[in-house]
């Protein structure tokens, strides 16, 4: 009776400790699997009075057997577990590390571009700035230019004044001298 007492109370420490640290969400098979050991663990304490018969032997023999056959499945099914979740995590990295490159020569292109589109916008305000500076002194000749046809246009303007004066000065004259040839030709006859 004692061998069996102490069975069961390491078997319950064992319990405590492996209950102690839950794992964070446990599966359906950890579950099952934690009730079953519950009931095996009522089992011994209620049942098991008489363990001189064979047919209690072979119960907690064939118990262990299906106890340890229950922990290799759940350590295999948490290994498992552990084997998808690294497989995810090195798919997830992988992915993530293809779309960094991919996104690295995306931004590589565009500062090529950028560069490019920066050295053309640079010929072309060169350029400008040369039409610019070939524009101004064309722009300055075209002045001079005007200014001196505007003077000859308010020299022109003054001749045809002067003209215009000249032309009834001269007409003036004209009609003074008939005046006068008039008024010889009566005092000479």
């Amino acid at each position: 009776m004692s061998s069996l007492y102490t069975r069961s109370k390491e078997f319950t420490r064992n319990r405590k400790s492996q209950s102690d640290s839950p794992p964070a969400s446990p599966s359906p098979t950890a579950k099952t699997l934690r009730v079953s050991s519950i009931f095996y663990l009522r089992m011994l304490e209620s049942g098991g009075s008489n363990p001189t018969t064979s047919d209690s032997y072979g119960d907690r023999a064939s118990a262990r057997a299906r106890r340890e056959a229950r922990e290799a499945r759940l350590a295999t099914l948490t290994s498992r577990v552990e084997e998808d979740s690294n497989r995810d995590y090195k798919k997830l990295y992988e992915s993530a590390l293809t779309e960094n490159q991919k996104l690295k020569t995306k931004l590589q292109e565009a500062q090529l571009e950028l560069a490019d589109i920066k050295s053309k916008l640079e010929k072309v305000a060169q350029q400008k700035q040369e039409k610019t500076s070939d524009r101004s002194s064309v722009l300055e000749m075209e002045k001079r230019e005007r200014r001196a046809l505007e003077r000859k246009m308010s020299e022109m303007e003054e001749e045809m004044k002067v003209l215009t004066e000249l032309k009834s000065d001269n007409q003036r004259l004209k009609d003074e001298n008939g005046a006068l040839i008039r008024v010889i030709s009566k005092l000479s006859k």
